[in-house]
C-alpha cells in the first residue's frame, strides 16, 4: 500500500462549489430521517465505485457476498483516487450516480451538501460496533450518510537499531520527543533525528493531533479555531523539531522513506501502510530494524488522527436494499478482518480486531490502541480548502518565514473567511 493512495483517501483533493443550491439541504433543516431496508432476499445488480489498490482488489472480494446471495450481482468498477472526487460530483450533477461508493474520510460534508447521499438506515448497523472516530468521519449534524469501511491513523515509526546505539526508548511525551530525535541524530548515527512533514499535503495530519493533544479542538460552537492557547502550544511543538535542526527541511520530492532506510532520519510519524511500504523497500532484513510507538502524549492525551474510507448510497440507486446489504456484509468483523489480509486495511469495525487475523501482529495492536480516541476533522464541505490554509501557513512555519503566533493569526483569519460551508 503507497502512501499515496492513502493520503488521498484522507483529503489533500480541492473542494468545489455545491453543484446546484437547489439540490442541497436547508442548513436550518432537521436532521434528515433514514429510511429502513426490507428484510426480504435481495436480487439483481449493484454499482459500486471504489479507488485505489482496494477498488482493484474489491471486485474479486465480492465473490464471497455474491454466493451468500444468490441472485444478486455486485459490479466494481475501480477509479484512481486523483479523479474520484471530481468523477463522483459530475455523476451527482448529471444525475448518474452509481448505487455504492467509496468516499474520502472527510468527503461526507461536502457531498452530503448536495442532497444525493442516502441516509444511513438506523436498523442496519450498530454505531458503538465502530471506532468513535470513524464514525465521525460520516456523521453530519447527527445524520450518517454511509458507514466507516477501513481506518488508518498515526503512531511513530522510528529506526530500533539506532535507538539502540542511541541508548533510548521510544518518546512518552513530547518533552521525550525532542531528547529522542536528538539523541538518534547525536548518538545514533542519522543524519537529521526525525522526518516531518511540512509540504505536499501531510503536515496538517501531523498538526491537529498536537491541537487535541493539547486539549485543544479544531471547531467549537460550530466555528473553527485555531487561535485558541491550544492551537497555538500545538504549532510551537510542531515547529521546535525544525528550530532544533532535528527535523530536514531540504528533503528532495520522492526522496523519503529511502532516507529511512538508509539511516539519514531515525523517525517519522505515519500510517499503517508503511509498514508494507519500509518492508519490500528495504529488502530482506530490513523489518526487523524499524518498529512502531504509540504517539507521544501531550499536555492532556496521546489523541492521534484517524483517515480511511466510507462506503455511501446514493438516493437515486437503482437497487438501494441490495446496495446497503452490500455493506452492511463489508461490516461484519469477520469480513473486516478478510478484508485487511487482501489489501492491509485496518478494520473500522472494533470486534474485528479480535480476529485471528490481526491478534497475531505485535505492530498492528499499536495501531489499534492508538485508535480507540483517535480523531477526524469535522465533516465541514469547506475542510479540503482548509486543509489547503493549512498546508501553506505550516510550510511557512517550518520554514522560519513566520512564528506560531503569526502562524495561528493566519490560520484563524483566513478559515474564518472560507466558513464552515454549513
Amino acid at each position: 500500500m503507497n502512501t499515496t493512495t492513502r493520503r488521498a483517501a484522507t483529503g489533500g483533493l480541492l473542494a468545489i462549489a455545491i453543484l446546484a443550491a437547489g439540490c442541497g439541504r436547508d442548513t436550518d433543516e432537521a436532521p434528515e430521517q433514514a429510511r429502513g431496508i426490507t428484510t426480504g432476499k435481495i436480487t439483481g445488480e449493484v454499482t459500486v465505485w471504489a479507488m485505489g489498490e482496494e477498488g482493484n482488489a474489491l471486485g474479486a472480494f465480492v465473490k464471497d457476498f455474491e454466493s451468500v446471495n444468490p441472485g444478486v450481482k455486485v459490479n466494481v468498477t475501480a477509479i484512481g483516487w486523483d479523479v474520484a472526487h471530481d468523477k463522483i460530483t459530475a455523476a451527482i450533477a448529471g444525475g448518474a450516480t452509481p448505487d455504492v461508493s467509496m468516499i474520502g474520510s472527510t468527503w461526507s460534508g461536502e457531498l452530503s451538501k448536495t442532497g444525493a447521499l442516502d441516509p444511513t438506515p438506523g436498523d442496519l448497523v450498530d454505531k458503538s460496533a465502530f471506532f468513535p472516530g470513524a464514525w465521525q468521519t460520516v456523521d453530519v449534524g447527527g445524520t450518517a450518510y454511509g458507514v466507516p469501511w477501513y481506518v488508518e491513523t498515526r503512531v511513530l515509526y522510528y529506526r530500533t537499531d539506532q535507538a539502540k546505539k542511541a541508548g533510548v526508548e521510544p518518546p512518552e511525551t513530547w518533552a521525550e520527543m525532542i531528547d529522542f530525535a536528538r539523541a538518534l541524530k547525536d548518538k545514533g548515527g542519522a543524519k537529521s533525528g526525525f522526518n516531518q512533514s511540512y509540504t505536499l499535503g501531510a503536515a496538517w495530519q501531523e498538526v491537529l493531533p498536537l491541537i487535541w493533544q493539547a486539549g485543544g479542538e479544531i471547531v467549537k460552537d460550530g466555528k473553527y479555531t485555531f487561535d485558541t492557547p491550544q492551537a497555538l502550544t500545538a504549532l510551537k511543538q510542531y515547529q521546535s523539531l525544525f528550530t532544533e535542526k532535528l527535523a530536514p527541511t531540504n528533503t528532495p520530492e520522492g526522496a523519503f522513506p529511502q532516507t529511512f532506510i538508509k539511516g539519514e532520519v531515525g523517525g517519522f510519524f505515519s500510517g499503517p501502510w508503511m509498514i508494507g511500504v519500509l518492508s519490500n523497500d528495504g529488502g530482506p532484513g530490513f523489518k526487523d530494524q524499524f518498529d512502531v510507538a504509540p504517539y507521544p502524549k501531550g499536555p492532556v492525551s496521546g489523541t492521534s488522527f484517524i483517515g480511511g474510507s466510507a462506503m455511501a448510497v446514493f438516493k437515486k440507486a437503482k437497487n438501494r436494499d441490495a446496495a446497503w446489504k452490500f455493506i452492511q456484509w463489508l461490516s461484519e468483523p469477520e469480513v473486516q478482518a478478510k478484508w485487511y489480509t487482501t489489501v492491509k486495511a485496518l478494520p473500522a469495525v472494533q470486534a474485528a480486531w479480535n480476529q485471528p487475523e490481526l491478534t497475531a501482529d505485535k505492530q498492528l495492536a499499536v495501531f489499534g490502541e492508538q485508535l480507540k480516541d483517535a480523531k477526524t476533522p469535522p465533516p465541514f464541505p469547506t475542510w479540503e480548502q482548509v486543509a489547503k490554509v493549512l498546508e501553506a501557513e505550516l510550510e511557512k512555519l517550518a520554514l522560519g518565514r513566520q512564528t506560531p503566533e503569526e502562524t495561528a493569526k493566519a490560520l484563524q483569519s483566513q478559515a474564518e473567511t472560507i466558513g464552515t460551508g454549513l
